[in-house]
C-alpha cells in the first residue's frame, strides 16, 4: 500500500507529518484528509476563537512517499461539505420560530 503524508499549512507555518499513513489510494487519502481536518476543527485546543480564522485559511497538503503533492485540501472546503446538512438542521428551528412568535402575540 502507498504511504501518504498529511502536512498542515497554516499561514507561513508548516506542521510536517513525518510518519505518514498507508492508504489504498488517493481517494482514501482524500477521505482521511477530510476526517483529519474535521477532528482538528472540533478540537477545542485547536479551534478556540483566536485560531478559528487561521484554521479556516489553512490547508492540508498530502504528499506521497516521493514527496509529490497528491492533493491539497483547504480546511474551509472540508467544512463546506457540511453546508447541505446545515440548512436541514436550521429549517426545523425556523419552522418552530413562528409558533413561538405567535404564542406571545396571542396572549
Amino acid at each position: 500500500m502507498p504511504r501518504y503524508f498529511f502536512n498542515t499549512h497554516i499561514g507561513e507555518d508548516v506542521i510536517t507529518d513525518l510518519n505518514g499513513e498507508e492508504l489504498r489510494d488517493p481517494d482514501h487519502a482524500w477521505e482521511a484528509s477530510r476526517a483529519i481536518i474535521r477532528a482538528m476543527m472540533d478540537d477545542p485546543k485547536m479551534s478556540h476563537s483566536g485560531n478559528q480564522d487561521r484554521l479556516l485559511a489553512a490547508s492540508l497538503v498530502v504528499t506521497d512517499e516521493a514527496g509529490e503533492v497528491v492533493l491539497e485540501f483547504p480546511f474551509a472546503e472540508a467544512l463546506a461539505g457540511d453546508a447541505p446538512e446545515a440548512p436541514r438542521h436550521e429549517e426545523e428551528p425556523h419552522q418552530e420560530e413562528p409558533r413561538h412568535h405567535e404564542v406571545p402575540n396571542a396572549h
